[in-house]
């Protein structure tokens, strides 16, 4: 596994448990138009205003919506289907939550079983030394200079969740973006992104200490 990951190293602490939300899981499948406009309206949370997301322009198959659990995980697990572009959070019943997804390219991703250790609304973003040095453009947000403010703009978007194995920190994220266009893209360096009004969705449905597998096939 390598370590060439999104952000710093983080010491963390242990995340106050939730439980996985109760049912009804219905209905299954994609949403409808009017309730599309809903989920990726503009919205401003914490102060920080997030535009309107122009779902049309976006791969149906990548919209939020709840799906049959195909991943073969009892609830409360957090599966990334790498090939596929795809997220789940899965739930009592039978039924998950499935999100597009934008994934590392080639040579930075990640996978295997880990922990979701960690969580942080409106993150700073600080580039590890390794990403700082094929481009040296993002020295301005190191560790020295105090990483890059949250907001919108943030590499790491709305919310990030830390991905710990065996203990430690592996460097990647599950985390928002602004950048739409990336959903179901190999186009990110390392870490597992999302439409920020999707990331802010997934946050509320993870358990605390959640199992993630990150699947590459």
């Amino acid at each position: 596994m390598g370590l060439s990951g999104c952000t710093t190293p983080t010491t963390a602490t242990a995340s106050a448990t939730i439980e996985p939300k109760s049912p009804p899981r219905k209905p299954l499948g994609p949403p409808s138009d009017s309730e599309m406009a809903i989920r990726y309206a503009p919205l401003t949370d914490d102060g920080h205003r997030l535009p309107a997301i122009p779902y049309k322009e976006i791969d149906p198959i990548f919209y939020r919506q709840r799906v049959e659990n195909t991943t073969g995980q009892s609830a409360g697990v957090v599966v990334v289907d790498v090939p596929k572009r795809f997220l789940y959070v899965t739930e009592p019943g039978g039924t998950a939550m499935r999100y597009g997804v934008g994934i590392g390219r080639a040579g930075f991703s990640w996978e295997g079983e880990g922990i979701i250790q960690w969580r942080q609304k409106w993150p700073r973003w600080k580039p590890p030394a390794e990403m700082i040095a094929r481009q040296p453009e993002l020295a301005k947000y190191s560790v020295e200079n105090g990483g890059q403010e949250p907001g919108p703009d943030n590499a790491l978007g709305a919310r990030a969740l830390y991905i710990f194995q065996n203990g430690q920190d592996t460097l990647y994220r599950l985390h928002g973006s602004k950048d739409w266009r990336s959903i179901g893209k190999a186009a990110s360096s390392g870490c597992i992104r999302l439409i920020n009004q999707d990331v802010i969705d997934l946050y509320s449905r993870v358990p605390g200490k959640a199992r993630i597998v990150v699947q590459q096939g």
